[in-house]
């Protein structure tokens, strides 16, 4: 254990005494890398990154449980898959007019936990990179915004549909209401008309009841006639009598037909009467159907106007659906960064620092190495 502790700290002193040996064959040419790169970096014209937010254009739409749910038109993360496929940047050469095999390259992710798109380009001119990303995003908004344009007219459309149906069904109404004013008016009508048969019957009964007393009197009148007649018959009086008689007979004749014409007169009122009962049934009868017409008529109005505040809610959905359409937003405008982010002047130092060091310690280890070989050929 001793012995295995001791062989490691002569291989460390080793190690040592190789690097103190080649001390300046590493550390010099490390700094003259590092001073290069240093240089090299600052003669670098600096690059800024501009960078920009896009929201995807998107609209709401309502669930079984009345709430809503919000729906992008494009998932943001294929918005982002398009960008960094180049698809755009055809377009974006032509119209600013540059050629696109020195187009800087133009990047984009979805922010994680988000419904955003980062869009950002490295350019070493800050208002050409804020130029392309505002052309990106005029390119990106046409497209999503066509498909939120269907989607508002699709709501427009059933928004008109509904309020056309609402003014139909306003007129229905209107109808009902005109409906209800003329039953009215015939119930009026109808009522007045039963009002003047019953009348019309009264004075009938009136004349009925006078012509009755009428027959009555005229029927005593005909039999105190024909019993003085039957009493002078059985006396058999004179010739001079006998005029009376006949004079007797001829007034007793004309009571009976005076009581006949009353007879007569008498049905005629009957018959008038129950024609007017029947009048005045068959009138009771209608305003009973009028009166069901008119309830039939309020119970539609009840329900087109339930119908109409149905509709009305519907456009009020609708209407707060439309409201919640967001177009694609520009959220953040294309920013350049604080500073530079290339040349990394002090990171490419460090690293060329690093790389330096490694390279040149692992080159005083390899002479090392040939040195030992050569004394130990030379030993032999």
């Amino acid at each position: 254990m001793n012995q295995t502790e001791h062989n490691e700290e002569i291989n460390l002193m080793e190690y040592l005494e190789v690097l103190w040996k080649r001390k300046w064959l590493i550390i010099i040419p490390t700094i003259l890398i590092s001073i290069a790169v240093g240089i090299w970096s600052f003669l670098q014209t600096p690059v800024w990154e501009v960078d920009a937010l896009v929201q995807p254009s998107k609209f709401f739409v309502q669930a079984e449980n009345g709430q809503f749910s919000e729906v992008l038109v494009v998932d943001p993360k294929q918005i982002a898959g398009q960008i960094n496929q180049q698809a755009y940047n055809g377009l974006l050469a032509a119209e600013l007019n540059l050629n696109i095999n020195t187009l800087p390259a133009i990047i984009a992710e979805n922010l994680k936990d988000t419904k955003l798109v980062r869009i950002w380009v490295r350019d070493s001119d800050v208002d050409r990179g804020a130029k392309i990303l505002v052309a990106l995003f005029r390119h990106l908004k046409s497209e999503l915004d066509k498909k939120i344009d269907v989607e508002i007219k699709g709501l427009d459309t059933q928004i008109a549909s509904n309020e056309n149906a609402i003014k139909q069904n306003e007129f229905t109404i209107k109808d009902k209401f005109n409906e209800i004013k003329l039953l009215d008016i015939q119930k009026t009508k109808t009522r007045q008309e039963i009002s003047t048969a019953e009348n019309r019957i009264k004075i009938s009964e009136e004349r009925a009841k006078n012509v009755s007393e009428e027959m009555r009197s005229v029927k005593e009148r005909i039999d105190a006639l024909e019993e003085q007649l039957k009493k002078t018959l059985g006396e058999q009086r004179q010739t001079g009598e006998s005029i009376g008689l006949l004079l007797y007979m001829s007034y007793v004749q004309n009571n009976l037909q005076y009581y006949n014409t009353l007879d007569e007169k008498l049905s005629g009122e009957k018959n008038l009467q129950e024609s007017l009962q029947l009048e005045i049934k068959g009138k009771t009868e209608n305003l009973k159907e009028i009166d069901t017409q008119i309830e039939k008529c309020k119970n539609d109005v009840d329900k087109i106007s339930n119908t109409m505040e149905n509709i009305k809610k519907q456009i009020e959905l609708l209407t707060e659906r439309k409201l919640r359409i967001d177009f694609a937003q520009l959220i953040k405008e294309p920013t350049p960064s604080l500073g530079p982010v290339a040349p990394q002047k002090r990171k490419n130092v460090m690293i060329a620092g690093f790389f330096g060091l490694v390279i040149f310690t692992l080159l005083a280890f390899f002479l090392d190495y040939i040195r030992k070989q050569k004394a130990a050929i030379g030993n032999k």
